[in-house]
């Protein structure tokens, strides 16, 4: 079955993003050699700056995969092993049982069953997930807060577990991937943004892509607008921020075309082994951030929908942005869009996110952009 890239209607399809309510959104789909570039919107709704597929962009955790095909690259030195305990490389960090009961592996696919330290760093979202309970004042607070990673572990850590060690379905939490952080750095003895930008960033052949050492994005890029559920109006631009609230599980600035340079190579066997790669799509039960329960693997998941193939990749969020990269398991087919607006649903009288004109466009243009 072919599925054509139909330039007309992609670009009819992100126009209606931005007409549902999105400020600005700027995508690239890729059938075989075919490219198609779009962008709609506005980059800042003070001055009507215009969005441009070209801009970089804080893509959130999608830096998992990055982090998680470094992982899986020591894994094949013989350096770490993916079922091996992380209190054996980290007692310190994991004491005890659970040290002794958490793989790797658990780490990566999020089924370690430590809690999401976020809700402890940012005092104002200590009731998550009961999102009417939550303010976003602490996303003021802690703009140029510098956190130590391993202050962060610790309240994770801490926190009550979520889940047994290797329990189904895991639980989605940014401490399994700071904890990886922190494996990479006491095997590869540099550390971690070092190794991923010159073995996987820079493998992979990317240009405008980095790990960024502090709160600004360099280059052309959008602001970036936090509504909170409603609880920030207008929303707020957060464009600038310090991002080691998440280090390198969530901090990666890229383009849509990095995105989708990266996901080819790594499909491709380019970044880590087949065999790895293999690893990598086993997926397994999680439940997501948003509450809902996904199959996730080794810092991928799968995407399937109304047409042939299964697409590989990952989303991410920051606080206003956000980004998805999807690609066809054959790597012929591919897709990454970011958004500079994030949390745009309102809360209903049940406390949850009520649907929103955006949330099917979006499915609309991922549909077409990923099966044509």
């Amino acid at each position: 079955m072919k599925n054509p890239l139909d330039g007309a209607a992609l670009d009819a399809a992100i126009e209606n993003v931005h007409r549902a309510g999105m400020p600005g959104l700027f995508a690239e789909v890729r059938d075989g050699d075919r490219v198609w570039r779009g962008a709609a919107g506005v980059a800042d709704v003070a001055t009507g700056r215009p969005v441009t597929a070209g801009m970089r962009h804080r893509v959130g955790s999608i830096t998992k995969t990055f982090t998680a095909a470094a992982v899986l690259q020591q894994a094949e030195s013989g350096r770490i092993g993916l079922d091996t305990p992380i209190g054996r490389y980290l007692p310190g960090l994991v004491p005890g049982e659970r040290g002794a009961a958490i793989t790797v592996r658990m780490l990566i696919n999020h089924t370690s069953g430590l809690a999401e330290y976020l809700p402890y760093a940012y005092p104002s979202l200590k009731a998550f997930p009961a999102l009417a309970d939550t303010g976003p004042q602490s996303l003021d607070d802690h703009r140029f807060t510098r956190f130590d990673p391993v202050e962060l572990i610790e309240m994770g850590v801490g926190a009550p577990a979520v889940g047994a060690p290797g329990g189904r379905p895991g639980v989605y939490s940014n401490t399994n991937y700071l904890l990886l952080v922190q494996l990479l750095e006491q095997v590869t003895g540099t550390t971690a943004e070092r190794y991923i930008t010159r073995n996987v960033i820079e493998r992979a052949g990317l240009r405008d892509t980095e790990l960024p050492a502090g709160p600004y994005v360099d280059g052309p890029h959008s602001r970036l607008y936090e509504a909170w559920f409603g609880m920030i109006d207008p929303p707020r631009d957060y464009s600038v921020y310090d991002m080691s609230w998440v280090g390198p599980s969530a901090s990666l600035i890229s383009t849509v075309a990095d995105l989708n340079r990266f996901y080819g190579a790594l499909l491709a066997g380019e970044i880590v082994s087949q065999s790895s790669l293999a690893q990598m799509q086993r997926t397994v039960p999680v439940v997501s951030q948003e509450g809902r329960t996904i199959d996730y693997g080794l810092g991928l998941h799968p995407m399937e929908g109304p047409g042939p193939g299964v697409f590989w990749g990952h989303g991410g969020t920051v606080w206003g942005g956000g980004a998805l990269a999807m690609t066809r398991a054959d790597g012929k087919r591919q897709m990454a869009v970011a958004v500079n607006l994030q949390r745009w649903n309102r809360l209903g009288s049940s406390g949850m996110p009520q649907p929103h004109p955006v949330d099917g466009a979006l499915a609309t243009l991922y549909r077409l952009a990923m099966y044509g």
